[in-house]
């Protein structure tokens, strides 16, 4: 795979204090990302062309693709044209299920539920997190945001990517992705994380954006029993994560947040 840069320079005329100014402004790349499995292309994502293969074991996982990184024999990331193929190889069983279901699905940057054939699969069951004994005191939802603002680097150079982290309250920030998406983001932070080795149930996930449901789906299907974002959370999205048994913490801004569900996991 060649090198490509995740955001770039370009002309700009800015007004300051009533003043034009001519100059450059950093924006961030998006290309179309397909995910090909057995030769098959089965989704294409506009996404930032950053972490593919972490991105290919997220979007294969929160789509209930593979439960296992096991389950994927190898990844290979190819450039194509303006943007990548990434072809997937999975295990048998995973490779017949997937062409039992097969849809095809583009759709715009970041679409979380693109391409589904029914409304049932819109508001899928998620798992019911259990095993996870994971408390944290106030303080760590704090601190958890205020790392992930601090470790977004494309973001600090462009101001237009989110941005999900995984923080552990002994540990810090373990992982840390950015995209022009926001599921994106958060599929290549689930990739990370099963990549690393890392146990979802010990940490929260962190998020930049506001809290659909499809950020809630994601999360449960990670097994990462908190998800904090800087955003306010939708009724659906509260819904789904006081069924999946997720503690919902939103409106993190500065040592302010609000907790929507599962509130006996944060120690105030």
């Amino acid at each position: 795979m060649s090198a490509k840069a995740s955001y770039r320079g370009v002309a700009r005329t800015a007004l300051r204090s009533g003043t034009l100014i001519e100059g450059d402004r950093a924006v961030p790349e998006e290309v179309p990302v397909a995910f090909s499995y057995g030769g098959s292309t089965h989704a294409v994502m506009m996404a930032s062309p950053a972490d593919l293969v972490d991105f290919a074991v997220g979007f294969s996982l929160t789509e209930g693709i593979i439960s296992t990184r096991a389950e994927i024999r190898s990844i290979e990331v190819i450039e194509a044209g303006q943007g990548f193929d990434v072809q997937v190889d999975l295990q048998d069983a995973n490779a017949d299920a997937l062409r039992a279901r097969r849809r095809h699905m583009a759709g715009p940057v970041g679409c979380g539920l693109c391409g589904i054939e029914s409304i049932e699969q819109a508001v899928r069951v998620v798992p019911v997190l259990s095993g996870s004994e994971l408390s944290v005191y106030g303080d760590d939802i704090v601190a958890a945001m205020k790392a992930l603002n601090e470790a977004q680097s494309l973001n600090r150079e462009t101001r237009a990517v989110h941005g999900a982290g995984f923080y552990n309250p002994q540990k810090g920030l373990l992982a840390v992705r950015e995209d022009v998406g926001r599921h994106n983001a958060l599929d290549k932070l689930a990739g990370a994380v099963v990549n690393a080795g890392l146990p979802p149930n010990a940490g929260i996930v962190v998020v930049t954006s506001r809290l659909s449901v499809e950020m809630v789906q994601k999360t449960a299907i990670l097994g990462s029993p908190i998800l904090a974002a800087i955003s306010a959370p939708t009724a659906l999205a509260i819904e789904t994560a006081e069924s999946s048994g997720i503690t919902l913490v939103a409106l993190v801004r500065g040592e302010d947040f609000e907790i929507f569900t599962k509130a006996d996991r944060i120690i105030l």
